[in-house]
């Protein structure tokens, strides 16, 4: 239980939280925040319950181990339809680990910076954590006025340097969607640099 991403980039920032502290150490409530925030887990409370459980009488040492803790907190008639009843779980413990959010959140601004005039930065997200990110970060830098909304002119100072190409973000086609399942969460939302 480790999930930690190559640290080479500087986006990353290195750190000794893994999967294993997470899952060993984290209080039920703490568990519990990551897998609503960041899985949106429906049955996040229960999870964490279960895994508080499981790591008194030893720790859970392995993504099976894990795996088994989770299929016994989501009850049986919840787990026939949908994805793997882990996903959610580690998908939020993997956030939680290598702060991707935050990452992401970086790595968007430093990409506009660094585009020239007329150059497009595409992004395709697979959840809507992620997509909300990109579509505020995206508005922020088409409109980065700060000044009240109720002062007739802006006198803060603050230029645009980016305009969305895209305002909704595009998804899969049904023809995408028959040929390939995985395709269903992506959204991708394009700006171009001014």
């Amino acid at each position: 239980l480790d999930m930690r991403m190559d640290a080479h980039d500087d986006l990353y920032e290195t750190s000794d939280l893994t999967a294993y502290k997470i899952v060993n150490e984290y209080s039920e409530d703490e568990l519990e925040r990551i897998m609503r925030t960041y899985g949106e887990e429906r049955w996040a409370r229960r999870i964490a319950k279960f895994i508080v459980e499981a790591r008194e009488e030893h720790p859970i040492e392995s993504t099976d181990a894990l795996t088994e803790v989770i299929k016994k907190a989501i009850p049986k008639s919840a787990r026939r339809d949908g994805p793997h009843p882990s996903k959610r779980t580690f998908q939020s413990i993997r956030i939680e680990v290598n702060g991707e959010l935050d990452v992401l959140s970086r790595a968007i601004n430093r990409y506009i910076d660094r585009l020239n005039s007329g150059g497009r930065l595409a992004i395709i997200t697979f959840h809507s954590l992620e997509d909300r990110i990109v579509k505020e970060l995206f508005l922020k830098r088409e409109n980065p006025c700060t000044c009240d909304p109720l002062i007739p002119i802006c006198t803060c100072g603050n230029v645009a340097d980016a305009k969305r190409i895209t305002r909704k973000p595009i998804v899969a086609s049904e023809e995408e969607l028959a040929v390939n399942h995985r395709s269903r969460s992506a959204k991708l939302r394009i700006i171009e640099k001014q």
